[in-house]
């Protein structure tokens, strides 16, 4: 296959891949849901991972070295791969093998082990691979490769992954819990572009012919998160240092003649890291660097170096919204992983909450109330948020699928508005550490990345409160129709009723306001009253503490629907 680049370099750019193509197969494009039972067994210990960026033939080669330890005896290595990258060269444990040792017809690379592997033995097999990489139709909502040109005409290429999965670009298990305990990145590109990457630089090797080598190495990054990002790159760097004693490496690196737009990022780089630390716990990749990348594509929350594509954009709120997202999947999403798409909302309704605490933690309760109405129109309630079984990424993200879609988002965000009200400040962000670490002391050096559920944050929220709130998340989660609230005004009383799908119990306090003063009716059994004084103005609610049903809502998106159809 390598013997076949010269002539490729030769095609015409009417012969290079266009958007969508080379084509995917429904494994491919496929990631997480049930786990193929060969790959259950293994515990994947490093991936050494060598690429090389073509952007003459628009083709991507690599060599994985991945290692694992059998829990259960193994016959065969059972990985992920786009078949678009056909395999031309395996060896296990250093032995090679035979070609048709190993298949990949739909994405789904079995190789032959030539002896068997027991239980706590270890294996490391040796791919080399290479191939037209799938061009996204508009990443990152669709994965692929981005080609694009930078302002002088150099390449400016990068790969996006998170609904596909890592098996567009690399040889890997495409599921959340897959993850390799470390990962070493060898990324090769032509002469005057740069190859930034996850976690800490280990060098840069200049080749005779003027090509680098850039060489990274990351701690057990999730899956999606290993990134390809190539430009013509210059780089902000700085430093901060960390409420918990550490010092943290920062660097953005940037097109050419944006300097001026980088220097106003960067500054939002310390007063992000001290919102978060201040109210979540210490960033959890000190060690290596906080990293962003100016990308011809949007965004995504790659690890340590998180991938900006929002043109420098202005907003009411005073600081770049999909900056600070992507940089909260640190915690959100990279610290914490969900152990299953299921679960995916802790990702994205934390990551999306964060906003409009940052709006409060700059500017107060306005800014907080402003951003969380902002997202709260956008809430469709279709189907359930959790279904607690095991999903695929289309199964969460894509509504036709019948997945929650943007719900995971800002019905996410809304859900831990409520749950903070219910609780208060201590222990919904005791129960969030605990949930983010693992542990309610965290500091530098003694927690490390690790796997949670919706199941584990229910059980965090009641180790912290004492209390069991199953019936919160049972409602939010687990039904999709919000909990509606009811009023009835008889005389002197007005009377209080949830209704809840599934006639779940549903015991959540209200405040009402009866003309200046604020009453919290415990609503036990779902029910509550409070006595209205005749011609006292009455609010339910008045601060919009709770995630309830609201017919404004409802018409007012039916009304935009129809709009659309006209």
């Amino acid at each position: 296959m390598r013997a076949l680049l010269p002539l490729l370099a030769l095609l015409p750019a009417a012969d290079l891949p266009k958007k969508g193509e080379p084509p995917l197969t429904p494994q491919t494009m496929r990631s997480g849901g049930a786990i193929d039972p060969e790959q259950a067994k293994l515990r994947f210990d490093a991936a050494d991972l060598a690429w090389e960026i073509l952007p003459a033939t628009r083709r991507l080669t690599g060599v994985a070295t991945l290692t694992f330890t059998a829990n259960a005896p193994l016959t065969v290595l059972t990985l992920d791969l786009d078949r678009n990258l056909p395999v031309d060269a395996v060896s296990i444990d250093g032995a090679p093998l035979r070609p048709g040792s190993w298949s990949n017809p739909e994405g789904r690379l079995i190789i032959r082990l030539p002896r068997p592997v027991l239980a706590g033995q270890r294996v490391t097999a040796r791919i080399g691979y290479g191939g037209v990489p799938h061009v996204a139709v508009n990443a990152p909502w669709n994965d692929g490769v981005v080609w694009s040109k930078a302002p002088a005409g150099q390449t400016w290429f990068a790969t996006t992954a998170q609904g596909y999965g890592c098996d567009l670009f690399w040889p890997c298990l495409d599921f959340p819990t897959g993850e390799p305990a470390v990962a070493t990145l060898h990324i090769t590109v032509p002469p005057g572009l740069k190859a930034p990457g996850n976690g800490v630089l280990l060098g840069v090797d200049t080749l005779p012919d003027g090509r680098t080598r850039w060489n990274w190495r990351a701690k057990q990054p999730n899956t999606y998160s290993i990134a390809l990002q190539v430009g013509p790159y210059e780089e902000v760097r700085g430093s901060y240092a960390s409420r918990y004693g550490n010092t943290i490496p920062l660097h953005y690196w940037h097109l050419p003649g944006k300097g001026v737009q980088a220097q106003a990022l960067v500054a939002e780089f310390a007063p992000t890291l001290d919102f978060f630390e201040a109210l979540i716990g210490p960033y959890p990749f000190g060690d290596e660097k906080v990293g962003v990348v100016e990308t011809p594509h949007k965004g995504m929350e790659h690890q340590t170096i998180n991938a900006y594509g929002n043109d420098y954009a202005k907003a009411p709120e005073g600081f770049d919204w999909l900056f600070h997202h992507e940089f909260g999947h640190e915690w959100f999403g990279n610290q914490l992983t969900a152990s299953d798409w299921d679960d995916y909302w802790l990702h994205e309704g934390f990551g999306s909450y964060m906003q409009p605490l940052y709006g409060r933690w700059r500017e107060g309760e306005a800014r907080y109330a402003t951003m969380l109405a902002s997202q709260r129109d956008k809430i469709v309630n279709k189907v359930p948020m959790v279904r607690d079984r095991q999903l695929s990424g289309d199964d969460v993200y894509e509504t036709e699928r019948g997945g929650p879609g943007q719900d995971i988002y800002y019905k996410g965000s809304w859900i831990l508005h409520t749950l903070r009200g219910l609780i208060g400040d201590a222990k919904f962000f005791d129960a969030t550490r605990l949930l983010v670490y693992g542990r309610a002391d965290p500091k530098p050096g003694n927690f490390a990345p690790r796997y949670g559920s919706t199941r584990e944050f229910q059980a965090a929220v009641q180790r912290v409160t004492g209390k069991n709130y199953d019936w919160f998340f049972d409602a939010y989660l687990r039904e999709a129709a919000l909990p509606e609230l009811t009023q009835a005004r008889v005389g002197d009383r007005l009377s209080l009723r949830w209704r809840v799908p599934n006639n779940r119990p549903f015991p959540m306090p209200v405040e009402v306001q009866v003309g200046d003063r604020i009453e919290r009716v415990a609503m036990a059994g779902g029910t509550g009253h409070v006595n209205v004084p005749t011609g006292a103005h009455v609010v339910v609610d008045p601060w919009s503490r709770i995630l309830r049903r609201s017919v404004a809502i409802e018409q007012t998106q039916a009304w935009r629907a129809a709009q659309v159809r006209r």
